[in-house]
């Protein structure tokens, strides 16, 4: 079962980056607080969107965080997959599938024309199973990211 995540999902959802992070072997580059959490998808303005897949017996199975982009070459609004996650224990039932398969609908039924995310490139599980629903690789780019002293430099050193 899909559903769309409640406040009192924040603390698994939460727990489940984590689980991700370390997952990915970057654990220490956690920093969100599930204030933050709370804050950016249940605050006044929402920044990101949030599903809870749960088996059959209520247990949260995995997530998906995501946020509207918008494509100037398409003039509509797509989403951008942050975070897809489904606990080890519970691969291979279809949750990973069934997120996926609630974003495509929302972008079908808002008229949204695209479903975009990242995956780590020695991730090869992943993209296996991604190609298998028919997703593409864009191999031409190149993802660059301004963070910490870097941005702050770029940003004339103003403080945060």
């Amino acid at each position: 079962m899909i559903r769309t995540a409640t406040p009192a999902d924040v603390p698994v959802i939460h727990q489940l980056i984590r689980d991700l992070a370390e997952y990915e072997k970057a654990l220490d580059e956690v920093r969100a607080t599930p204030e933050q959490l709370h804050d950016a998808l249940f605050g006044d303005r929402p920044a990101a969107y949030a599903h809870i897949a749960e088996t059959e017996d209520g247990e949260v199975a995995g997530f998906a965080l995501w946020f509207l982009n918008f494509s100037t070459w398409r003039g509509v609004h797509g989403i951008y997959l942050e975070d897809l996650y489904v606990r080890p224990d519970l691969r291979g039932g279809g949750h990973g599938k069934a997120l996926l398969t609630e974003l495509a609908r929302i972008c079908v039924e808002r008229g949204y024309e695209r479903l975009e995310w990242s995956v780590l490139n020695w991730n090869q599980p992943s993209i296996d199973f991604y190609e298998s629903l028919g997703a593409r690789p864009q191999d031409e780019w190149t993802v660059y990211r301004l963070t910490d002293g870097a941005l702050k430099e770029l940003g004339g050193g103003v403080e945060a």
